[in-house]
C-alpha cells in the first residue's frame, strides 16, 4: 500500500491499495471515493483530511504503525466499513542472485531468480553486469521509485517479473550518468534487510 498527500492539488489524501492499471469504477460516499478494479478495491481517494492527521510531507506518505492507527479512526469515522490493512515491511531490500540466465525472447534480458528473505523472486532484468552470486538490491512490488514510478508486476517479452534489481541512480543515490548497471552490494549486507535502513546504519 503507499499513500500520497499533495495540499497543491488540494486537501486530498490518495490511498493505493493494489498497484494495477485502469479503466477503474468509482463509488462515493461523504469524503471518500472507493477507487475498484472488476469489482475489487483497489484504492481509495479520502478528501478534508489535513486537520485530523500529520500531513508534514508533501508526497508519498511514510507510513507507521502510528500513522495508519490516526489513519483508520478518521476513515472509520469518515463512513469506511473495516479498518486498512497495511503491510509495513521495507519495499526496498538486499536480495541475493541465486540463478542468471539469458531471456529466450531478448538479448539483453536476464530472468534471475533472487532471494529476499521471506520469498524468492523471479525477475527480468536488463543491466548488462548482473550475475549469479551477488547482493543487489530489490525493489519489490508495491515500492515507490524515487523518479515515483510505482513497482508492479509485469511481464516482459513473455516472462513474468515481479520487482525491479535496482542501480545507484534508480535509488537517487547518485545523479552521475557514469554509474551504470545494478548496485552490486558487498557481503557486509544481510538477505532481506531493509537496504534505506542500512545504510543510514
Amino acid at each position: 500500500m503507499n499513500i500520497f498527500y499533495n495540499e497543491k492539488v488540494g486537501d486530498y489524501l490518495f490511498i493505493t491499495v493494489e498497484p494495477v492499471s485502469g479503466p477503474f469504477e468509482y463509488e462515493t460516499n461523504g469524503d471518500i471515493t472507493t477507487i475498484k478494479k472488476d469489482n475489487k478495491v483497489v484504492g481509495y481517494n479520502v478528501k478534508s483530511v489535513k486537520d485530523a492527521l500529520p500531513l508534514d510531507e508533501q508526497g508519498q506518505v511514510t507510513l507507521t504503525e502510528a500513522f495508519i492507527e490516526k489513519l483508520n479512526a478518521v476513515l472509520l469515522e469518515k463512513g469506511l466499513e473495516k479498518p486498512l490493512e497495511v503491510d509495513l515491511s521495507p519495499k526496498f531490500v538486499v536480495g541475493f542472485v541465486e540463478t542468471c540466465e539469458k531471456h529466450p525472447n531478448a538479448d539483453k534480458l536476464n530472468i534471475t531468480n533472487v532471494n529476499v528473505g521471506t520469498e524468492t523472486l523471479q525477475i527480468v532484468c536488463g543491466a548488462k553486469n548482473i550475475a549469479q552470486g551477488q547482493k543487489v538490491v530489490v525493489a519489490k512490488v508495491g515500492a515507490v521509485m524515487p523518479s515515483g514510478m510505482l513497482i508492479k508486476d509485469a511481464e516482459l517479452r513473455g516472462v513474468p517479473s515481479s520487482g525491479m534489481i535496482c542501480s545507484e541512480r534508480e535509488l537517487g543515490l547518485t545523479d552521475s550518468e557514469e554509474k551504470k548497471g545494478i548496485l552490486v552490494l558487498d557481503d557486509q549486507y544481510e538477505i532481506g534487510q531493509d537496504f534505506f535502513k542500512a545504510i543510514k546504519g
